[in-house]
């Protein structure tokens, strides 16, 4: 459906709950090292569950490598804090690309300026600097699924409440 792209994730938590959310949306995450841990490590698999083995996921050595394989063009999305360009006022179609950047440093600022056009941005009050990334990709992923929901193949999954009567 979607490539959600991961540029040097840092925090193992964060990195299996959004696999866990690509696994949900049939999305392939794409990882760029270099990483924060070890793909094996506990926390990235506690935070994904039994779902990390259904994972489409793509490691990359480096950011330079993943764009030599994927230029920028007009299918990719990078969000950042440091554009005024709303998510929602943004256009996605299926098979599209959304950056991601690290925890702590955001993608390149040099890859940024180059791609002014298709950067964007999740809105937070004056108090805010950033959100926590897996609340951003799912924020921002499920806008790009919303727009594009016709033909979305759901797993459908029995009405419990009915069940519990």
């Amino acid at each position: 459906m979607f490539n959600v792209v991961l540029v040097e994730p840092q925090i193992p938590p964060n990195t299996g709950t959004i696999g866990r959310l690509c696994v949900n949306l049939g999305a392939t995450l794409h990882l760029i090292k270099p990483l924060g841990f070890d793909i094996d490590d506990k926390a990235v698999t506690r935070a994904g569950l039994d779902y990390w083995k259904e994972l489409d996921l793509v490691v990359w050595d480096s950011f330079d490598e993943f764009l030599l394989s994927h230029p920028i063009d007009e299918n990719f999305h990078l969000a950042t804090t440091k554009t005024d360009r709303l998510y929602f006022d943004t256009e996605f179609k299926k098979g599209d690309y959304i950056l991601f950047g690290s925890e702590t440093k955001g993608i390149r600022e040099d890859i940024l300026l180059e791609n002014e056009d298709r950067c964007i941005t999740i809105p937070m009050g004056p108090k805010g600097r950033s959100l926590n990334l897996g609340i951003s990709v799912g924020v921002v992923v499920y806008e790009a699924l919303r727009q594009n929901y016709d033909g979305f193949e759901k797993i459908t999954i029995p009405n419990r409440l009915k069940e519990s009567r």
